[in-house]
């Protein structure tokens, strides 16, 4: 019993250690702001994929023609003409002239990815050696491209950013915030600052030579989720990922609870499919662990009942102050979201060993399929 309760003491500990380390690795980070690295503007090619009408589309769309940056075209990349992301982004071409642009309607089925099949064309087209793909849902900051170009160098083979959720409305658009910000982008960026940088398919930007050399686009569309597949293909080819210093908005809106839950749960059979190892720890990184951790020394007599408490407080406490800091959504409706994320958690994680594929805008996903189909000879 005795050996049970220190195993059980220092499960407790080291997660809540391993916990505000990476809040602090993630503060310190934050609070240095965007530096440039890399000298110079190399011309930059923006391809946003489009699909649908997401949140304040036109905002986020505009955001693209307000770059502070010398030299940059936009590509804007939709399967259908009936697709209504086609006049919102008409719209903005026609109301900022100054920057070249163009809107490419089509697909080619280069891979498994509905969503690499889109972008192909664009980067088919781009002018550029510099290729940065942006998802339409992303606000782009004015430097927005300053900001990834900062941050190669002879080492970087790609640089992404995780996404920031904002303007989130409800309690189910706060809880999608609390798993974007403080958990998901806190390991990502604490990952970076330790030297084990790794995409995230929000934000990708590529030196065209290192993709191609990977195999391209349809190289991408060989895992579940192209930011898994690109992390491996840059690190094959004895590079890194680096992630912008400061991670990008996403403006969240109202969702439904189903919705995020079908969300979370389709990312983590992504992470569960493309890195089972690393998938496999993330039962243990919530707060639920070792919370359970502690009921048990309760309950055995080893630990009072007060520390269950305490520890909570510290745990969310770290991450509100963290989110106050960075300017996240921090309220109280957000701390309840964060406890109900860490509810969630253990669920999702094992509802991600059940199922192999899943659908994401009405398209049928499976391992098998992003394998096997390959460009036509």
């Amino acid at each position: 019993m005795a050996d049970l309760a220190l195993i059980l003491a220092l499960f407790a500990l080291v997660a809540l250690a391993l916990h505000l380390a990476t809040v602090g690795l993630v503060a310190w980070r934050l609070r240095g702001g965007q530096r440039a690295d890399r000298p110079g503007q190399p011309p930059v090619s923006l391809l946003r994929p489009l699909c649908g009408q997401d949140y304040q589309l036109d905002q986020t769309l505009t955001s693209s023609f307000t770059q502070d940056y010398a030299g940059y075209e936009v590509i804007f990349c939709v399967e259908r003409e009936d697709d209504p992301a086609v006049a919102v982004a008409r719209a903005a071409i026609e109301a900022h002239p100054e920057v070249p642009a163009r809107l490419l309607i089509g697909q080619d089925a280069v891979s498994g990815n509905p969503k690499l099949n889109n972008l192909v064309k664009g980067w088919n087209a781009a002018r550029h050696d510099w290729i940065v793909m942006s998802d339409c849902n992303v606000l782009l900051p004015p430097d927005f491209l300053r900001a990834c170009v900062a941050r190669f160098d002879e080492r970087t083979g790609l640089v992404s950013s995780p996404a920031i959720g904002i303007r989130p409305n409800g309690l189910w658009g706060a809880l999608e915030c609390g798993f974007l910000n403080t958990y998901q982008a806190r390991w990502q960026l604490a990952a970076d600052c330790v030297g084990l940088g790794y995409a995230q398919g929000k934000t990708l930007f590529w030196r065209r030579g290192v993709a191609e050399a990977g195999g391209g686009l349809p190289a991408l569309g060989r895992e579940m989720a192209e930011d898994i597949a690109s992390t491996k293909l840059v690190r094959a080819q004895g590079l890194k990922v680096r992630l912008a210093r400061m991670p990008f908005p996403q403006p969240i809106g109202r969702r439904r609870l189903s919705a995020v839950w079908g969300r979370q749960l389709r990312w983590a059979k992504v992470r569960r499919m493309g890195v089972p190892l690393v998938f496999a720890s993330e039962i243990l990184t919530g707060a639920v662990p070792p919370l359970l951790a502690l009921a048990v020394l309760a309950l055995i007599g080893a630990a009072g009942w007060a520390w269950l408490p305490l520890l909570a407080l510290v745990w969310f406490g770290a991450e509100w102050a963290l989110a106050r800091g960075a300017g996240w959504p921090s309220g109280p409706r957000d701390v309840l979201a964060w406890i109900l994320r860490d509810l969630m958690m253990p669920a999702l994680w094992v509802a991600a060993w059940l199922g192999r594929g899943f659908t994401w805008r009405g398209n049928q996903m499976d391992k098998a399929e992003a394998q096997g189909l390959r460009p036509a000879e």
